[in-house]
């Protein structure tokens, strides 16, 4: 049984409406569960999307962390929030991922990538992308310091995936795949402008090109392209928000691997794709909005059980 856990952001929604939350949706069944509404009302409602709803996602311990703009919230299994950490270098947060005992965010404000040590509990490690055209370095620093980087959102970093070939990082503006292998950073492929979650996978990249409207996988010997699911105008709700207000339709964000033939993919306005590679289709589409400002952002494969609330 695949069951996938989704996140959602809310773009242009006011005070007291939803901002998004988390779904879980099993493939099999097509139950859906909608445990966390995210409705809260200590939001900076200022700018296109930035801080409302729910991110990346990670497990760990048998809980579930996720991610807020600014803040990590532990849950439980049941969803309850059993805690949350906040870092003055933590500034739109958009993917996390856990390797050995550390969970890695990536703090698009600040074009850096935090560590958060699992044990101690307390973010302990952190480093700057710097760049000099194509050519990146990793600038250490104190988290806990004052001493760390100006806010200055160069890169737009939105994925960190880490697996034992090392670290792997980009961003909509880095126009790579980068790796970091503890102390300098290569470039593993050249991407196009406006990625989403590209990550190595197989022998190649997997990517959502979300300026192309397309989730694609390049590798030496093969490249394949899925066209983002789109809607009929006059199904979408929330049309008649301006649109600096709103997230558009076909935006792909949100990326995982169920198998070495099956992916899911994200979109706007909510939906999750799954794609066979060998079969080179989209076999099922599971659609949780048609509110065009609802968007989905993390995306998972869920380890534990069903939940039984």
């Amino acid at each position: 049984m695949t069951i996938l856990i989704a996140t959602s952001v809310v773009r242009g929604s006011h005070q007291g409406e939803s901002h998004g939350g988390v779904y879980l949706i099993n493939l099999e069944t097509d139950e859906i569960l909608h445990p966390v509404d995210w409705n809260t009302m200590d939001i900076d409602w200022q700018g296109r999307g930035w801080d409302r709803g729910l991110r990346g996602i990670a497990f760990h311990d048998g809980k579930i962390y996720i991610a807020a703009s600014d803040e990590i919230f532990v849950f439980d299994q049941s969803f309850k929030i059993v805690s949350s950490f906040r870092n003055a270098y933590l500034k739109h947060c958009h993917e996390i991922c856990i390797h050995e005992n550390h969970l890695f965010l990536t703090s698009t404000g600040y074009d850096s990538i935090l560590g958060f040590n699992l044990d101690e509990q307390v973010f302990d490690w952190a480093f700057n992308i710097v760049t000099d055209g194509m050519v990146f370095g990793a600038k250490r620093f104190d988290a806990k310091s004052d001493s760390g980087p100006l806010s200055i959102n160069k890169l737009h970093l939105n994925n960190v995936y880490c697996d034992k070939g090392g670290m792997y990082i980009s961003g909509m503006r880095t126009g790579a795949l980068l790796q970091f292998g503890g102390k300098s950073i290569g470039v593993v492929a050249t991407l196009p402008e406006g990625v989403h979650n590209a990550r190595p996978f197989l022998d190649g990249i997997l990517l959502n090109d979300t300026s192309s409207d397309a989730v694609r996988f390049e590798s030496p010997s093969q490249r394949k392209a899925f066209r983002v699911p789109r809607f009929a105008p006059h199904k979408l709700t929330h049309t008649d928000l301006d649109d600096s207000r709103i997230a558009r339709q076909g935006f792909g964000r949100g990326l995982c691997v169920i198998s070495d033939k099956e992916i899911a993919a994200g979109s706007s306005p909510s939906t999750i794709s799954i794609y066979n590679l060998e079969e080179q289709k989209a076999t099922k589409m599971i659609n949780l909005s048609l509110d065009i400002r609802n968007a989905i952002h993390g995306l998972q494969v869920w380890p534990y059980d069903w939940p039984t609330r």
